[in-house]
């Protein structure tokens, strides 16, 4: 199973010098993935989440392959209906070829009101538009003589019963995020369902999970895969392997804007998980 780490590229304490260290911690401590957020118009509804500077994650990603050798590159998510499904296809497929072939393309609906008004797309219309954005830039790519022949792994994200149908016609893998472990089961059951439904293969699981650890135990129904103590932790990875997940993307970000201003908080966590990770067999045995 790959890991991943969701790199905050936005918030009052990101810059450049940040985000390269970033790129540098994900890839000097081993993690297999390294994916951006994706917002363009910075309004009030996006702005209360995730404030400026927010980087364009095109853009930055492709700073970041050159920063970089090993680890792949993507984006959890890339908000489909923002860009023309062309424009998407372009430089999706550029990027690839730029970084030998380490992108993976996460998209998603969307969910802000304000910035789809501000960029002149019915909100009401984002999931009709994903699709058909999906089948555009798919359609696109096989045009190998324009964009090249190297494939690109499609995440499909969302945690509705429409992300789990639109995974099963539209995606190489199902990318829910933040969820817990009993809720995941189960959404795992219906995506399984509904793919022997429709005769079509079941993608490939690759969640995005929290990561918070504490001293403490978290207990509850509620606690997220993620989130408690190093041994929890461990646990929920297991756990998501014995689910059938081929990646995991963890997920640092708690909703407080400021603790982008502290990234060694972050960073000190991720290095606590990997000097775990990469001491287990069963996870540095794995092709």
């Amino acid at each position: 199973m790959k890991i991943g780490v969701n790199v905050l590229n936005f918030g009052p304490g990101t810059d450049p010098g940040v985000l390269r260290n970033w790129a540098r911690t994900v890839e000097g401590l081993g993690f297999d993935l390294l994916m951006v957020s994706d917002h363009v118009a910075i309004t009030p509804d996006v702005a209360e989440r995730y404030p400026a500077p927010f980087y364009e994650p095109f853009t930055t990603l492709s700073w970041l392959a050159g920063l970089t050798t090993r680890v792949r590159l993507g984006t959890t998510v890339l908000i489909a209906p923002y860009r023309h499904p062309l424009l998407t296809a372009r430089m999706a497929a550029n990027l690839n070829e730029l970084s030998d072939g380490r992108l993976v393309l996460g998209v998603g609906v969307g969910w802000a009101r304000q910035e789809f008004a501000a960029l002149g797309i019915p909100f009401d219309r984002r999931g009709r538009i994903t699709d058909d954005h999906l089948r555009d830039v798919r359609a696109a790519w096989t045009d190998t003589a324009s964009y090249g022949e190297r494939r690109i792994p499609v995440w499909v994200g969302g945690n509705s019963d429409a992300g789990l149908r639109r995974a099963v016609r539209l995606g190489d893998a199902w990318h829910p995020l933040r969820p817990t472990l009993p809720w995941l089961r189960e959404a795992s059951d219906r995506l399984r369902t509904y793919a022997e439904s429709q005769r079509l293969p079941l993608p490939a699981l690759a969640p995005r999970i929290a990561l918070r650890l504490t001293r403490a135990p978290v207990e509850g129904p509620r606690r997220l895969a993620g989130e408690g103590t190093i041994d929890q932790i461990m646990d929920d990875l297991d756990r998501l392997r014995l689910l059938g997940a081929e990646s995991v993307v963890l997920d640092t970000y708690d909703g407080d804007p400021g603790a982008t201003r502290h990234p060694e908080t972050a960073w000190e966590t991720l290095a606590t998980l990997a000097a775990h990770v990469y001491a287990t067999p069963t996870r540095t045995e794995q092709p």
